[in-house]
């Protein structure tokens, strides 16, 4: 492709809003236009890169009998209400009626869709196992767009849907989808971790569920995992086991002691010369379930943090949040004195399970001002608590088998569900089994972020002066750059662009007649693989061309005739 020919801008000057690398660099390289918060135009090379992207998963999707269909982007509300979550989905679906005032939707993801074509097409338990998946665009109504592609309103993304008889056909398919998604994120050539993960609003918390993450600083998501690689986790969902923790035990009988103006813990702690593991954390808890208000009182070791994706999950929630002042009040509770003592209404105690029940802490003593010490659970509780894993596990911490947790930032860019009959139950869509009675099939779920993999891309591999793209989904194999003035030279360089075309490398010609400052700018700034340049100065005395790898800037001289051996050579080398 020939620059004059096509539609390419670039921008010195970062854009105020694009707080990360790959925001900033997919505009300053020209790859998109901003419509909109959240909302973009892709322009030619971005596109070229996922349509690379695209076929890269098309491939690996052929190979495990998937089969690629187009849904409709807008869906009708009928569709969602049969499932439940025409409601729970929330404010992110941007929901809309037509002129018929018929209630419809712009479609964040399609399980219901997909299940609704399932229904309408197979019968019988002899179709299964089916995999059907599209690439297609999805739209969520953030609130607070950021980080340009990473959070957009507008995306688009791969999502799979399978369709099982029973639990083992299911496993089966979800670990072919599993090396599927290894096999994508590899060939693309991304440093990755696949990490357990919490299923969210797309699954159960019984749901068995990984996420693909790609490994940048910039990444929202918190990574655990152990060097060994035996064990890796979102934070969501990470379990730890705390290492050195200094419990104190006595026969000392409960005291309340005045703490006039302390209310954190570090406060406390201080004042009452203890450690914050020593203090326990009380934190009460609004846990909603099908229209039903329960409140919580959770207990952690003073240091910890509450993990709310525990929390919800384990109390099969639709909605969770932290008491207001007036629910305290309500409750009689003083914030920063509440503690599980003397509690003067109803609720459900949880302690987490780090807590040693036969040690003594500091803990609010429902008054203010005042504190309890020597407070021994197994002593001094009038209720059987719940004890469960609800903080949120950290580096240094234990995995399961005793090595240290260690962490790492990343970037959701794929994520994999085993969704049960959820979908299918809830919708009553069945088939007849190999008995002829109706069963309900299981479904699996899996999902790519197509745009989003394009700027992980981008945050992994950049330099100071721009993109370096990994040359399996680069929008072009090859820059080519001729500065050149004579005709003689620039049809030199014609002959070189013809050659490389023919030898089956995609080239970016670079024919706008600048000079090499801005036009090597442009180049880096772009990060395509290879830079091929024809200098007419430096031909006319060497008869050579400059080959310049972007990765990791070695620069060869070679002749017009070894350029394609030289290339195909170098083109092994990288990543």
């Amino acid at each position: 492709m020939k620059l004059s020919k096509t539609l390419w801008q670039t921008h010195k000057e970062t854009p105020k809003d694009a707080e990360i690398v790959s925001h900033q660099l997919l505009l300053r390289a020209g790859l998109l236009h901003k419509t909109s918060a959240g909302l973009f135009t892709y322009l030619p090379f971005a596109m070229k890169s996922m349509s690379k992207i695209k076929n890269i998963i098309r491939e690996e999707m052929e190979k495990i009998d998937a089969t690629e269909i187009s849904l409709s982007l807008i869906t009708p509300a009928e569709i969602w209400q049969r499932s439940g979550r025409w409601q729970k989905m929330g404010p992110e679906m941007l929901r809309f009626q037509d002129r018929t005032e018929r209630d419809l939707c712009f479609s964040p993801t399609n399980e219901e869709a997909v299940t609704d074509v399932f229904q309408k097409q197979v019968k019988s338990y002899k179709q299964l196992p089916l995999c059907l998946y599209q690439m297609n665009t999805k739209f969520r109504d953030e609130i607070r767009p950021r980080f340009g592609l990473m959070r957009a309103k507008e995306f688009l993304m791969k999502d799979a849907y399978s369709f099982h008889s029973d639990q083992q056909c299911l496993n089966e398919y979800y670990q072919k989808m599993y090396q599927a998604y290894q096999n994508i994120f590899q060939r693309i050539g991304l440093q990755f971790m696949i990490v357990k993960a919490d299923a969210g609003a797309m699954g159960s918390a019984e749901s068995q569920t990984h996420e693909f993450q790609v490994l940048a600083q910039s990444g929202e998501d918190s990574l655990l995992y152990t060097e060994d690689g035996s064990y890796a986790s979102n934070t969501e969902r990470a379990e730890g086991q705390r290492a050195n923790v200094d419990f104190r035990k006595s026969e000392n009988s409960l005291q309340k002691v005045a703490t006039e103006n302390l209310s954190t813990i570090e406060e406390v702690a201080e004042f009452l010369k203890v450690r914050p593991e020593q203090c326990l954390k009380s934190l009460v808890y609004q846990v909603v379930k099908k229209g039903k208000l329960t409140s919580y009182l959770i207990l952690l070791l003073g240091d910890d943090e509450l993990n709310e994706v525990k929390l919800k999950n384990l109390t099969g929630a639709d909605e969770i949040y932290p008491a207001s002042e007036q629910d305290l009040a309500k409750a009689q509770l003083v914030a920063g004195s509440i503690g599980p003592v003397n509690l003067a209404c109803e609720m459900k105690v949880i302690f987490d399970q780090q807590i040693e029940m036969d040690a003594h802490y500091v803990v609010g003593a429902n008054e203010k001002n005042f504190h309890f010490t020597d407070f021994r659970p197994s002593r001094d509780l009038a209720q059987k608590p719940w004890i469960v894993d609800v903080r949120c596990a950290r580096s240094a911490d234990l995995a399961t088998n005793g090595q240290p947790l260690l962490e790492a930032r990343g970037i959701e860019v794929g994520h994999i569900f085993q969704l049960g009959d959820q979908y299918t139950k809830s919708m009553a869509v069945d088939v007849l089994d190999q008995n002829g009675k109706r069963q309900y099939p299981l479904m699996g779920c899996y999902g790519i972020g197509v745009s989003r993999t394009m700027a992980a891309a981008i945050e992994q591999c950049h330099d100071a002066n721009g993109i370096i793209w990994p040359k399996a989904i680069a929008p072009f194999d090859v820059y080519l750059a001729a500065i050149v003035k004579t005709d003689e030279f620039k049809k030199v360089a014609e002959d070189v662009y013809h050659l490389l075309v023919q030898s089956h490398y995609s080239v970016l010609f670079d024919d706008r007649q600048l000079g090499p400052g801005p036009m090597f700018k442009d180049a880096d700034l772009l990060g395509l693989p290879i830079r091929v340049t024809v200098g007419e100065r430096d031909y006319q005395q060497t008869q050579k061309l400059e080959i310049k790898l972007r990765h990791n800037s070695e620069v060869i001289h070679c002749r017009q005739e070894e350029l394609i051996a030289t290339l195909d050579q170098l083109w092994k080398t990288i990543p």
